[in-house]
């Protein structure tokens, strides 16, 4: 199996399987140098994780990160960094009847055709689990990013299923177990109670942003900024959409409004999005992904079995009613990897380059 490793110069290769007995990553091209521990890594662990409310899946993951490599007395010393998480709540019996058994809209059918077998537990290789190793490897980037250009990252959701979500402010993303930009999430509450009694699921759409970029990252032809980000975003499972800036907004907008002018004290507006000819313009990174409703329900869909027989199939076990209720902390670790590997490439062909032209502000 191929396409387990993300980046260039700052690269992540991830490893392990839903109920096997851990995942994790090995980090190579991390800077030697920086200060780093297990508790540098863990805080975005605690936000992603399961269990945390009734809302998301109950198995129940202490999700603890050990740092085996890389670091040696509290710093990081260039070499690769292993970080392993075990996975300590399995339940493999509540896939026993979807062993030879095809999940409508789940990888199952695709993993089958391609490698002739799947591991139908927790979804094996295709489980959502595996985010958790690049929100740990994210975790990595974020600290080094913001130690040297003081770049940070943050995120929020913005729908769930026909629920849009008004944005009030950062303070409230914290507070609430949906990271909704809202003071009160009664409605999403209620929302999601009435799916779980009908035995259903829903998508969503997170907005994720990342500020303080510095000008001048990302290439111009086919590693281009905004077509990394959208590769590393459809990486995350269930993700069926990317927005850069306005999106697909951008059809209804005339060129009038939606290039953003120059002014010599910053950007008018960012319809952009930050990038611009794949290349950041030191505006916010503003990115929007939309998540598929879980695939695995309790409700009978008709689906086929491995002998290609009529059947019906009804998923048990433990499972997110909303795959994007946990999805904020993974998009802004995987836009932190793309702007990490991203830097580490401009520093090294383009760090001596100066122009007449000081950067002008990013936002105005």
């Amino acid at each position: 199996m191929s396409g387990n490793t993300f980046g260039h110069t700052f690269t992540v290769t991830n490893f392990g399987e839903s109920h096997g007995p851990a995942i994790g990553c090995i980090i190579d091209g991390c800077p030697p140098g920086m200060a780093l521990c297990e508790a540098d890594i863990q805080h975005d662990l605690d936000r992603r994780r399961p269990g945390t409310s009734k809302f998301v899946t109950q198995r129940n993951e202490p999700d603890q990160v050990k740092i085996l490599s890389g670091v040696y007395e509290g710093k990081t010393t260039g070499t690769p960094i292993a970080l392993l998480i075990e996975n300590t709540d399995q339940r493999s019996k509540d896939y026993g009847n979807i062993l030879e058994t095809f999940r409508p809209g789940h990888a199952d059918y695709a993993y089958y055709q391609k490698y002739g077998l799947r591991d139908p537990r927790g979804g094996g290789r295709s489980s959502a689990r595996l985010t958790a190793p690049m929100v740990a490897a994210g975790a990595v980037a974020k600290k080094w990013l913001k130690e040297k250009y003081g770049t940070e990252f943050r995120g929020c959701m913005t729908q769930i299923g026909e629920l849009p979500i008004a944005f009030e402010g950062w303070e409230h993303v914290p507070n609430n177990p949906f990271f909704a930009p809202i003071a009160d999430v009664s409605a999403l509450e209620d929302y999601m109670e009435a799916l779980r009694k009908a035995h259903d699921s829903c998508g969503a759409k997170i907005r994720v942003c990342a500020t303080k970029v510095p000008v001048g990252l990302g290439e111009p032809l086919f590693d281009k900024m905004d077509a990394d980000i959208a590769y590393a975003m459809m990486g995350i499972n269930a993700v069926k959409g990317v927005e850069i800036g306005a999106g697909f907004a951008s059809v209804a907008q005339r060129g009038t409004v939606h290039g953003d002018s120059l002014t010599p004290q910053g950007f008018a507006s960012n319809n952009a999005g930050g990038v611009l000819g794949g290349i950041t313009t030191g505006q916010d990174l503003e990115v929007s992904i939309a998540i598929k409703p879980t695939s695995s329900i309790l409700t009978p869909r008709d689906s086929i079995d491995i002998d290609g027989k009529p059947t019906q199939v009804v998923t048990k076990g433990r499972h997110d009613p909303c795959v994007g209720i946990r999805a904020t902390p993974i998009a802004e670790a995987m836009l932190a990897l793309v702007v990490m590997d991203h830097a580490l490439r401009h520093r090294a062909q383009n760090a001596d380059v100066r122009t007449s032209l000081a950067p002008i502000a990013g936002n105005l």
